[in-house]
C-alpha cells in the first residue's frame, strides 16, 4: 500500500517538473540515507534550486499545492541574502515536509566546497536536475555524521564546566528555584554537557566510527539496560526532592564516564574537582 508520504513526494516531484523556475530538486536525511532508518514519522527534506529565488519566496502560496497546511514555520531571513531559505508545513494528511529553497548561485556554491555540507553528507538522491548542475556533486561519506574523538582540552573543559554547573543546580533547589534548576540541567548541562559526553562515550567503544543522531536520539541503540537506567536517572520531574536525586545521578554519571573515557584515551580526569563539588553540593543539601 503506497503511503501518504510517498503520494505526497510523487506530487511535490510532479510540480517541480512543471514548474519552469525550480531546476533541481534533492531528496535528503533520512529518506535515502545508507545510515538511518526511516519509520512512519519520518519527514520528508526536500531542497529546491530556483532560477528566481527573491520572487518566488515572496509568497508561501506554493505550500498549498500539496495539501491542506495546518501549521508551518516560514524562515526568509537569509534568502535574500542569497543562501537559502526553510519552509517547515506540516499537512493534514500527518505527513511534514521541511523545504530548502536555493538560489542557484548558493547551490553552485555548496557544490564546489572541499566537503559536502552536512545535509548531503548524511546521503542525497537527486530528483530533478533539468540543467545537470549536480553533475560535480560529490558522493556522500557519512563522515559528518561520525562523532569525533575531542582532543585532551575539550575533553577537561566539559568535565570542568558539567561539574561547575551542578553547583547552580544545588543553589537553585535548596532555594526552591525550580525554574532555574531546570534550565541549568536540562537545557544546559544535558544538552551542552551530558549528551556530548555520552556520545564520546558510545563513539569510543565502536572505534569512533559511529553516530548517534541529534541530541541522542539514538542512544539507547548503543547503550546496556544497566548504563541506560542510570542515565535516565538524571531526568525529574517538579519534586524538588527527586531533583536533588536527578543531580547526584549526573554526578554519578560523569564519573563513570569522565574516569572510563579518561583512561581509554589516556588523558587526566579532575578527581580533586569532583571529590570538592561533592562535598559542595552535600554541604548546600544540608545546610539548614
Amino acid at each position: 500500500m503506497i503511503s501518504s508520504r510517498e503520494i505526497l513526494l510523487d506530487q511535490i516531484t510532479l510540480w517541480v517538473k512543471r514548474t519552469p523556475e525550480i531546476r533541481i530538486m534533492l531528496l535528503t536525511s533520512s529518506m535515502v540515507s545508507e545510515i538511518a532508518v526511516p519509520d512512519e514519522f519520518s519527514d520528508l527534506d526536500i531542497e529546491l534550486v530556483v532560477s528566481n529565488s527573491k520572487e518566488f519566496l515572496k509568497s508561501d502560496n506554493w505550500l498549498g499545492n500539496f495539501g491542506k497546511v495546518i501549521a508551518k514555520i516560514s524562515d526568509n531571513e537569509n534568502s535574500f541574502e542569497g543562501r537559502y531559505a526553510i519552509k517547515m508545513v506540516l499537512y493534514d494528511n500527518d505527513v511534514k515536509v521541511d523545504f530548502k529553497v536555493y538560489s542557484i548561485p548558493a547551490f553552485e556554491e555548496e557544490v564546489n566546497r572541499v566537503d559536502l555540507p552536512m545535509d548531503w553528507d548524511i546521503g542525497y538522491k537527486v530528483l530533478v536536475d533539468k540543467d545537470q548542475l549536480t553533475n560535480a556533486l560529490k558522493p556522500a561519506t557519512y563522515n559528518s555524521a561520525i562523532i569525533k574523538k575531542p582532543d585532551s582540552i575539550e575533553f577537561s573543559k566539559l568535565l570542568n564546566d558539567i561539574w561547575w554547573d551542578m553547583t547552580y543546580v544545588a543553589k537553585c533547589l535548596k532555594r526552591d528555584e525550580i525554574f532555574y534548576a531546570k534550565f541549568v540541567s536540562e537545557s544546559i548541562m544535558r544538552s551542552q554537557y551530558l549528551v556530548p559526553l555520552i556520545e564520546w562515550y558510545i563513539s569510543n567503544q565502536n572505534g569512533w566510527k559511529v553516530g548517534t543522531n541529534k541530541h541522542g536520539r539514538f542512544f539507547k541503540k548503543y547503550i546496556s539496560e544497566d548504563l541506560w537506567n542510570k542515565i535516565t536517572a538524571t531526568f525529574s520531574g517538579s519534586d524538588i526532592e527527586e531533583n536533588w536525586l536527578s543531580l547526584f545521578a549526573y554526578a554519578d554519571i560523569t564519573h563513570k564516564l569522565g574516569t572510563e573515557l579518561a583512561e581509554s584515551l589516556n588523558y587526566k580526569y579532575p578527581n580533586n574537582l569532583e571529590a570538592d563539588i561533592r562535598k559542595y553540593i552535600v554541604s548546600i543539601k544540608e545546610k539548614k
